[in-house]
């Protein structure tokens, strides 16, 4: 995955190097197996394998495991989905 450039050539992700090697710690969102509760899309955080579930899911936890930890890039955790998203750049990042 290409962490670059994405959108405009003066919109560089500035949190790459927050990108570490990871495992999904779970299966699905861990917040949401916990509850008993259901999602529509996973996201997996590429500091330390946290997976939520995005915005269109009820809970948002991918979006709140960003705001309590501020660990800025999470990426898709959907089969055959390659993107991830910079929650503090703003920017998506895909392959090159």
């Amino acid at each position: 995955m290409d962490h670059g450039r994405t959108g405009p050539v003066d919109s560089i992700c500035t949190h790459i190097d927050h990108i570490r090697p990871v495992r999904p710690g779970t299966e699905g969102c861990e917040e949401c197996l916990a509850l008993g509760d259901g999602w529509v899309h996973l996201r997996m955080c590429l500091s330390c394998g946290h997976v939520g579930c995005c915005d269109s899911s009820k809970n948002q936890h991918a979006t709140k495991h960003y705001r309590t930890t501020e660990h800025p890039i999470a990426a898709s955790h959907e089969p055959g989905e390659d993107w991830a998203w910079c929650y503090a750049d703003k920017l998506m990042l895909e392959p090159a």
